[in-house]
């Protein structure tokens, strides 16, 4: 064999493992083997505050705001045990919801120097990991990492996954100064919510513009269950031209794609299930810098993004499952399943 062929085979060999390797971060398999992996670096003084059983509460109580949680932080980890952690980050997130998971982490150093925190409060290793049951690639568990902007969910029931609440933040949204200057971790969220408003006609505004003023926060916070109270759908998809209906699609894919391909591909059939039974609602103006707020609302999940904070210079945004946020549709399938038989 000559060395052309040797460089082709070697050349075809790797893609292939990358491509296997691609294949395997789409299942439950591997956050099983990455969360057992982890597990099996801690002490046992370490594990008693990063495991919980699957029916604790704590599973169930979450939030996004900077505050000492339960769970295992990283600052309290070893340089291996900081490795295997990332490695379960990763494991629920696609590589582009991972680069987001880690700037947002980054961005708590930014805080402590604009603040010139001393308390410890703005700390990017103060994100905390937590696992509920025994890891089982065909079982039933759950992990969440959490901290400040960043709280991300993950329930495993069956060989499927369910991959929220899940939610991103970033203060400050756009850094403004420093060696940093520039960098908008969550700018696609931004601007693509501002591309789809720019593109409605001023009778379509009429009904998409629910408020002039920005809301302050996402209104589901961090509720339990997720579900808006009375406010206005606005905008159907169906009432929208097929240029807008692209500018919607763009936006909601990039939500879906925060995760790995399977879960990615449960967010995607809910948008194609839903159709044009969707309903995009703006508040606040459509100017760069300016405060706004957006929902797309569908059937089955609800996205929400608010940048109103320190001078219209701080997001959150989330993606909800209306009826499976913690797995509660996939554990309530599970267990109709096991009853019937």
């Amino acid at each position: 064999m000559n060395s052309n062929h040797l460089r082709l085979f070697a050349a075809s060999g790797a893609a292939l493992l990358l491509v296997a390797a691609a294949y395997r971060t789409q299942t439950p398999r591997v956050m099983s083997d990455t969360a057992t992996a982890f597990l099996a670096s801690l002490s046992a003084e370490q594990r008693s505050k990063a495991v919980f059983a699957f029916e604790d509460d704590e599973r169930l109580n979450w939030h996004f705001i900077p505050k000492v949680r339960k769970g295992l932080p990283l600052k309290q980890m070893g340089h291996e045990q900081r490795a295997l952690a990332h490695a379960l980050l990763s494991a629920g997130l696609s590589q582009q919801g991972y680069i987001k998971a880690t700037s947002i982490m980054s961005l708590e150093d930014i805080l402590r120097q604009l603040e010139k925190d001393t308390t410890g409060r703005r700390d990017p290793e103060q994100y905390f990991f937590s696992i509920f049951g025994t890891p089982s690639e065909s079982g039933t568990w759950a992990y969440r990492v959490e901290g400040h902007h960043l709280a991300l969910n993950w329930t495993i029931v069956k060989n499927r996954v369910a991959s929220s609440p899940m939610f991103f933040g970033t203060n400050p949204a756009e850094i403004k100064e420093g060696p940093r200057k520039g960098l908008r971790v969550l700018g696609r969220e931004e601007d693509l919510g501002r591309a789809l408003r720019v593109a409605l006609t001023p009778e379509q505004l009429k009904t998409a513009v629910v408020s002039e003023t920005a809301y302050k926060d996402i209104f589901t916070m961090a509720d339990r269950k997720a579900a808006l109270k009375g406010q206005p759908n606005g905008l159907s998809a169906a009432k929208m031209t097929p240029k807008q209906r692209e500018l919607l699609a763009a936006l909601l894919d990039e939500y879906a794609s925060n995760v790995p391909e399977q879960a990615a591909a449960t967010r995607t059939a809910q948008i194609k299930a839903a159709g044009n039974n969707l309903f995009f609602a703006w508040a606040g103006t459509a100017g760069q810098g300016e405060g706004h707020y957006y929902r797309v609302q569908g059937p089955t999940f609800l996205v929400e993004y608010d940048n109103t904070q320190n001078n219209n210079n701080h997001v959150h945004s989330v993606w909800r499952d209306l009826a499976g946020d913690f797995g509660y549709d996939l554990l309530g399938a599970h267990v109709q399943a096991s009853h019937s038989k």
